[in-house]
């Protein structure tokens, strides 16, 4: 025992040491440090349980402190992903002449509240079902970065299909009961097939909202581009609200998350429910088999999903997963090839979004499916930003809306696991 916590100084205080690395490559090389210390702690305890039934409790307590430093060290990773994805503050300007003049319009509406230039180019827009909301159009070089950083910060919008549209609602007409079809010969007759059941999925758009603020002088600086300061402020509180809807969104006022959907035992799979597979114990794994339920998971998908599927979990999820191994004792759970790459689980990527359960009696903590077929996020075209330099003076306000909806599209695309007996 004295032993074991002689040992444990020096790595306790390696780990607590360590600066926050600011490049990818040296924060992916502390990720794998830490991996690899995680392997060797664990496969200690793995071997103390198979020696004496149970493991040292400084040993368990380190492998538990490992896992906690590789997630902060993954966020790290993350929070790098996402600054190298933004744009340099001096980016210059290439464009039609038109768009030109729109965001030089739209710079000094945001820097002065000038709207002369921007109502010479539009006309003000107003908010659907309000008429007194207004707020111009941002450049669509400031609507595309947006729209690509979100796809940055938010697991579910970067996996899903994304629809454009210019109108409120997306319908989507589906078969319920498939084509019919079948083999002839040249010359043989040709019997009618049965006619296709059509029905129709709706996916309406919902108001998300952000409002930062901003010092005159900050905004009188000319050497701050508004562009890269607008994205920065509300791509992650847009990721955020994102995220949230994506995964458990009621549909109301927001889009509707593929887990608010009914929910049924895969055996009894039929179109509009989600089939899931239980762990086979009540909030945890089975003890016997744990990875079992990953296993059933993957393999409930159809082939064609399956090549496309990805797991998705938080954090907390995955640092359970990570201790799992499978017969020839190699972990299931794997760190990313590279920086800016996921890790995988069984071959299979592993999205991480934190707005999924924690592992708890009856919940659904992993989801395992082709997202880009399963769930569908549409968005309406345009952001629309509203100066307020009155509500909260000496601060400039910036009401910033984008019409963001989503749905499930494809039922059979996504499986999730219960912790539950069934």
């Amino acid at each position: 025992m004295n032993e074991h916590i002689a040992n444990e100084a020096p790595a306790r205080a390696e780990l607590e040491i360590k600066a926050v690395p600011d490049t990818m490559t040296a924060a992916f090389d502390d990720f794998m440090e830490a991996f690899e210390a995680f392997k060797e702690t664990n496969d200690r305890r793995l071997g103390e349980i198979e020696q004496k039934l149970t493991s040292d409790v400084v040993t368990r307590d380190k492998v538990d402190r490992i896992n906690r430093a590789m997630d902060e060290q993954k966020k790290v990773l993350d929070q790098l992903a996402l600054k190298k994805a933004r744009p340099p503050l001096g980016r210059s300007w290439a464009g039609s002449t038109d768009a030109a003049e729109h965001k030089a319009a739209f710079e000094t509406y945001i820097r002065r509240g000038d709207e002369t230039g921007l109502r010479e180019l539009e006309a003000k827009a107003l908010s659907v079902g309000s008429d007194g909301d207004g707020g111009y159009l941002v450049p669509d070089e400031t609507d595309s970065e947006i729209g690509r950083r979100l796809s940055v910060v938010s697991p579910l919008r970067s996996m899903a299909t994304v629809r454009q549209v210019s109108g409120s609602v997306l319908k989507k007409p589906f078969t319920t009961a498939g084509l019919a079809a079948g083999w002839v010969a040249e010359t043989a007759a040709r019997p009618q097939t049965s006619t296709p059941q059509l029905a129709e999925l709706t996916f309406p758009t919902m108001e998300l909202y952000a409002m930062p603020a901003a010092t005159q002088a900050l905004l009188d600086d000319a050497a701050v581009n508004i562009d890269a300061w607008i994205s920065s402020e509300i791509d992650i509180v847009f990721a955020e609200q994102e995220g949230a809807a994506f995964v458990s969104g009621d549909g109301v006022s927001k889009p509707k998350g593929f887990l608010s959907y009914p929910t049924v035992d895969e055996a009894a799979w039929s179109w509009g429910n989600i089939g899931y597979v239980p762990t086979g114990a009540a909030g945890a794994f089975s003890a016997t088999g744990p990875s079992d339920a990953l296993v059933d998971a993957v393999y409930s998908l159809k082939a064609g999903h399956r090549q496309n599927g990805t797991f998705v979990m938080n954090r907390g999820t995955q640092a359970a997963i990570r201790k799992f191994k499978d017969a020839d004792g190699h972990y299931l759970w794997q760190p990313p090839a590279s920086a800016g790459q996921p890790a995988s689980l069984m071959g299979f990527p592993v999205a991480e979004a934190e707005d999924m359960p924690d592992i708890a009696a009856n919940a659904f903590a992993i989801a395992f499916g082709d997202f880009r077929s399963g769930y569908l996020v549409v968005d309406r075209t345009g952001v629309r930003i509203l100066r307020d330099p009155y509500s909260a003076k000496p601060y400039v306000l910036f009401y910033t809306t984008k019409r963001v909806g989503g749905g499930v599209q494809d039922f059979e695309a996504i499986k999730l696991i219960k912790f539950a007996a069934s």
